[in-house]
């Protein structure tokens, strides 16, 4: 092989290996490398978002689950209701139907909907029902904030819960008094279109982060000065970026071809633990100065054996329970471990030699912290 060729080949292969630890801008990015995703998937565009809908109505054909109408009596003012717009007359009478539930149904209304198109609605019991499984919908306005009806829910009711119960046993699963009605709702208003009226359009990140918001900037820069001849972008502040459509590009154009560049997005350093799940996640930027550790648990054993004591014949006396208690205690663990590493590999391995469940890691996590070891932010659910 010649000596061009092979220097070549060997460039090439630089290149390629190196191509991992580069960021946006050509340059080797600071930490470990992080993968690169589109504009479109880290931000929104400022005042495009969804809206929150609301309605109160009636689910029907549940098999026996439904409200008590004695402790639910706003179900049955709703079945009086309901049963009197349609001309069936029931004053005077009692309600004893255990069919019927009333719920609250909660919906997201998208930007950019139109009339006629359909969402996925919410369905969540009021009363005392037992299950909603088998139930449907009846007709229900879903209102805005304003007071306004922007769309109209129907349909049967989807639960994942069950429940199960007999004289003397009681097995659920999931929640049987929640579900969904898929496609349920049809919207009826639409919401005001500001988007042509936009001559500045603003980016927030998902995220916050200072870093991010100049990648952004800098990848949408390169993009329109090569395609325009135009910067078109600048970061703002640490959760915006601010653009402006080049001469004769509309608003929808532009956003569609920026959207699919990609940049790397950086993250602070973060631990986030949930002592109710044992559920811990360590950022990849996460860094714990050199500490030694050591771990022990101590379990407590509380035995009771009462012991029945009995008179002597003939003495007239009382059979007595006295107690006997037994208390033993064991303490394991106590082995001293170094901690301390630059990246998250590093620092997963100390922990794992160590030996310890989830929560044994939040509780080393907590007391890291406290010793000032721990350069992140840790957060407790």
């Amino acid at each position: 092989m010649k000596i061009g060729a092979f220097t070549r080949l060997l460039a090439l292969g630089l290149a390629l290996a190196l191509a991992p630890l580069m960021n946006g801008d050509g340059a080797k990015a600071d930490g470990a490398p992080s993968q690169g995703v589109r504009i479109k998937d880290v931000t929104s565009l400022k005042g495009m978002r969804d809206n929150q809908l609301v309605g109160y109505g009636l689910v029907i054909g549940l098999p026996g689950s439904g409200d008590t109408m004695r402790n639910s009596p706003f179900t049955e003012q709703s079945l009086r209701s309901m049963l009197d717009r349609m001309g069936v007359n029931v004053q005077g009478n009692t309600l004893r139907a255990r069919n019927v539930a009333a719920v609250v149904v909660t919906a997201e209304l998208p930007p950019f909907i139109g009339r006629g198109s359909r969402i996925d609605v919410g369905v969540s019991s009021l009363g005392d029902a037992r299950s909603l499984m088998g139930g449907t919908l009846v007709v229900t306005p879903l209102m805005g904030a304003d007071g306004l009806i922007y769309a109209v829910a129907q349909g049967p009711v989807a639960v994942s819960g069950f429940e199960a119960r007999g004289d003397a046993e009681l097995v659920s699963q999931g929640v049987p008094t929640a579900g969904r009605v898929p496609n349920g709702a049809l919207i009826e208003r639409e919401l005001p279109d500001q988007f042509r009226d936009m001559q500045n359009l603003v980016l927030d990140l998902r995220n916050p982060d200072f870093r991010t918001a100049v990648r952004i900037a800098d990848a949408i820069n390169r993009h329109s000065q090569a395609r325009y001849g135009a910067r078109t972008a600048v970061e703002r502040d640490f959760r915006s970026v601010f653009l402006r459509p080049p001469q004769g590009v509309t608003p929808m154009r532009y956003l569609a071809e920026i959207g699919d560049l990609v940049v790397a997005p950086d993250s602070p350093a973060r631990v986030v633990v949930d002592e109710r799940t044992g559920t811990v996640v360590i950022g990849q930027n996460v860094q714990i100065s050199t500490v030694a550790v050591t771990h022990g648990n101590i379990s407590v054993r509380i035995t009771e054996r009462p012991i029945a004591s009995q008179p002597e014949p003939f003495s007239f006396g009382d059979t007595v329970i006295l107690p006997d208690t037994t208390v033993e205690t064991e303490e394991t663990g106590g082995q001293l471990a170094i901690l301390g590493g630059a990246d998250l590999e590093t620092l997963l391995r100390g922990l794992n030699q160590i030996g310890l469940k989830p929560m044994g890691i939040i509780a080393i996590l907590q007391a890291i912290k406290t010793a000032g070891a721990l350069q992140a932010d840790l957060v407790v659910q």
